[in-house]
């Protein structure tokens, strides 16, 4: 496994994925500890919480099916698409 895989340092991406995941589809406010988010289809994130983070709002925020984006999501709003948000 390569580094550019790693979550945080130290982790190891089996035992993230081990902890699950949560399928979002919809415009509702998902909540939760999420470290990576991953695109199924073309998508908007509409907002999102992220810990630590500077900068913009994270609000419309594009995807394209296969991207991901790393980070710890407390809270995720889709405005459109389909993503796979994993659990941390």
């Amino acid at each position: 496994m390569d580094q550019a895989t790693l979550l945080f340092v130290g982790a190891d991406m089996e035992d993230i994925y081990s902890i699950g995941f949560e399928y979002i589809s919809d415009t509702s406010a998902h909540t939760g500890r999420f470290g990576k988010l991953y695109a199924l289809a073309d998508a908007v994130i509409a907002s999102a919480v992220v810990q630590n983070a500077t900068g913009n709002t994270f609000t419309s925020v594009p995807l394209n099916a296969g991207d991901e984006i790393y980070g710890v999501f407390t809270s995720v709003t889709l405005a459109s698409g389909k993503i796979v948000a994993y659990r941390i």
